[in-house]
Order: C-alpha cells, then structure tokens, then sequence
C-alpha cells in the first residue's frame, strides 16, 4: 500500500476540506476592508491550506501524504483560533462560530481516521 497515490477528488477530506474553504471564503467577504491584509488574509491562508495540502500530499507515498495532513491538520487548528478572535472582534455572531467549529472538529475527527489508514 504505501506505493498507492491517492486521488485527492475522491477524498471526503478534500471535499469536506474545500466545503470549510468556501464558507469561510464567503464569510470573510463581510470583514472590515482594514482587516484585509491582517485577520482576513490569516483566516483565507489557513482555510484554502486545508484542502491546498490534501491535494498536494495525494500525489506523494502514504509517509509524505501523512506530513501534508499534518500540515493541514494545523491549519485547521489555527484556522479555529482565528474565528475566535473574528467573533471577539464581532465580525462573527455565535451561530456562524459554532456552526463553523463543529464542521472543522468533524473534518478533522475524519482526517486523524484517515491519516490513521495510512499507517497500516
């Protein structure tokens, strides 16, 4: 197994990944314009790595495409400190934040799983 390459297309990480990009894409369209290259730019950089990471790892060996996860699992995480910050600044209400937490704890309850598969 650790010869396969993976088609990052068919990965329910990289779809759901992509779903969490978006919407934080969308999301951020409402930011303050002088948050543009502060808050704004951090938060797009995490949410677009989570994805951009899965599809460049898929290329690699099953080792190499466990560091990408890695890679996008920390962005992930940051990705969440930042919509903390963004509600504290109020550019989030609770229900967004909320709603956004719990689809990047399950993508990456489902990563971990995935990234799991890939050391056996």
């Amino acid at each position: 197994m650790t010869g396969k390459r993976h088609n990052y297309k068919n990965l329910k990480i990289w779809k759901v990944g992509l779903e969490i990009a978006k919407e934080v894409s969308d999301l951020l369209e409402a930011f303050p314009k002088h948050e543009r290259y502060d808050l704004t730019s951090q938060i797009s950089r995490c949410s677009i790595s989570i994805p951009s990471n899965i599809s460049e790892g898929s290329s690699r060996t099953n080792t190499s495409f466990s560091h990408f996860i890695d890679i996008a699992l920390g962005s992930s995480f940051e990705l969440g400190t930042q919509l903390l910050i963004a509600k504290h600044k109020k550019y989030i209400d609770k229900n967004i934040l909320e709603d956004l937490e719990e689809k990047i704890a399950e993508w990456q309850r489902m990563t971990m799983s995935f990234q799991n598969g890939l050391k056996k």
